[in-house]
């Protein structure tokens, strides 16, 4: 490493995954043009998610849950948010994501060029959420605008345009919510009910508190379940000996192949964390109410702990951080788990190869986004 940190590095129109693996190289830390201190080694990110007290997830000024709440807040809402992603509530669901799957596979065109991102992940990704939440299918044309939408203004780095979009998103929820909890006995008996009915510290939950909840179940896990599988479509394309091992492969089997692919090009960029005291991180000092980026794309990319671009599901799984570490690790690995293991079974069944277009070629995402913008396929 060298002895100088770089404290203006920018990030902006990069593809993160390649640019942090140039950091890496060199550094341990670094500070960007916005003044966050940038944790690029896992052992790094790994020490800092698991203290939680000194690297507060208390991060914005809006209310997040559970992601941005701290201790014993932080514990009663995730026992809340857990009861709904275990395995034996998440089971039932599964005949319902397979059916999903299935009819959209038969609905994408063979022989034609496709976007893996958008015509597959994204539209999978918003049928299989509203098919959990029990959401109304007449919203998927709203749900995948305002997915466009948001993917555009986060991009755009315009903070403005982002709450415009955000607030576009609290209004779908609020009328999911709103609805059923004026229906009383008569709402629907459905996931976002019962989650309309739940309590924490012996009281309902607040509107407020519902629609930040289900915010990050939806707006959040939409984008990432569309990227995910363009990541999954395009290692297929190039590695295509791992599409029997789809097809044929255990649940655990297949599980693990994903977790590998997701840990070689992980489109879950980072978390942010503001410290409450100072902290000294790679021999760097950084003070109290600093703002801190744990790098899971770079944690997951580092050559002191994983043969970097190497497949090797066994060898890498008890490092990957895909999901995370720690009291925040990610509540949904489950359901993203199962649904990302269900797309990419049922495409594998019924199409003879996933191929990359041969002319137009695939556009990575760039800071703040991993992963890819644009991924052509052709389904034959």
């Amino acid at each position: 490493m060298t002895d100088h940190m770089p404290d203006d590095v920018s990030p902006a129109g990069r593809d993160l995954r390649e640019y942090t693996d140039e950091l890496r190289a060199k550094h341990d830390i670094v500070r960007n043009v916005a003044g966050e201190w940038v944790l690029l080694r896992h052992a790094d990110v790994v020490a800092a998610a698991l203290d939680d007290e000194t690297f507060s997830s208390a991060v914005s000024r809006y209310l997040q849950v559970p992601n941005g709440l701290d201790g014993e807040e932080h514990t009663r809402f995730r026992q809340v948010i857990d009861r709904y992603l275990t395995e034996d509530e998440l089971t039932p669901f599964i005949p319902a994501f397979e059916d999903v799957a299935s009819r959209l596979v038969a609905e994408l065109p063979r022989g034609e060029v496709l976007d893996a991102v958008h015509d597959v992940g994204a539209v999978f990704a918003v049928r299989a959420q509203c098919a959990w939440l029990g959401w109304p299918s007449e919203l998927e044309p709203q749900l995948l605008q305002w997915m466009a939408e948001n993917q555009a203004a986060t991009r755009s780095g315009d903070h403005e345009r982002m709450a415009d979009v955000a607030e576009k998103f609290d209004a779908i929820v609020v009328s999911m919510v709103a609805p059923r909890r004026a229906a009383g006995a008569d709402a629907p008996d459905d996931v976002t009910t019962r989650l309309c009915r739940d309590e924490v510290d012996g009281r309902p939950l607040t509107e407020e508190e519902l629609v930040s909840l289900l915010r990050n179940w939806t707006g959040g896990d939409l984008g990432s379940i569309a990227l995910c599988v363009g990541v999954l479509l395009e290692y297929l394309a190039r590695n295509p000996g791992l599409v029997e091992r789809v097809r044929v492969g255990s649940d655990a089997e297949v599980d693990a192949i994903i977790d590998e692919i997701l840990r070689i090009d992980d489109p879950f960029l980072s978390n942010r964390r503001i410290t409450t005291c100072p902290v000294t991180v790679a021999g760097q000092e950084i003070p109290v109410g600093a703002r801190v980026k744990l790098h899971w794309t770079s944690a997951n990319r580092d050559e002191e702990v994983f043969d970097r671009d190497a497949f090797k599901p066994e060898a890498h799984a008890e490092k990957n951080l895909v999901y995370g570490i720690g009291r925040h690790v990610c509540p949904g690995r489950l359901l993203a788990t199962i649904e990302l293991r269900i797309a990419l079974r049922a495409l594998v069944g019924s199409v003879n190869a996933i191929e990359l277009h041969p002319e137009e070629k695939p556009e990575r995402a760039v800071s703040p986004i991993g992963g890819y913008q644009q991924l052509p396929i052709v389904l034959s």
